[in-house]
């Protein structure tokens, strides 16, 4: 039983560090109207509007910055999921 709270423990550490691994990692999208960064732990950080608004086509505008977002989204998604993955398991627990 101490065994698998001691294994619960270094677990939880590990997913800590993973979380302020994940805060600190910034992931970019961008095409030729928006960009958009992100955390790996998936806050928008930034949205960047690539040039003049003024003769911008407000449906493509928001179409772009909607597909940008998903985009970076995803990225984040896997790289937390590489990042997951590494830690394993814990032995013992099918976890």
């Amino acid at each position: 039983m101490i065994d698998k709270m001691k294994q619960l423990w270094e677990m939880k550490k590990k997913m800590d560090d993973l979380k302020k691994e994940l805060d600190s990692l910034e992931l970019a999208s961008e095409d030729k109207l928006v960009k958009v960064t992100i955390t790996g732990s998936q806050e928008v950080k930034c949205v960047e509007i690539k040039g003049d608004l003024a003769g911008a086509d407000k449906g493509k505008l928001e179409a772009a910055l909607a597909d940008t977002v998903n985009r970076a989204v995803r990225e984040s998604q896997k790289a937390a999921a590489q990042k997951m993955s590494a830690l394993g398991g814990i032995p013992g627990l099918g976890m």
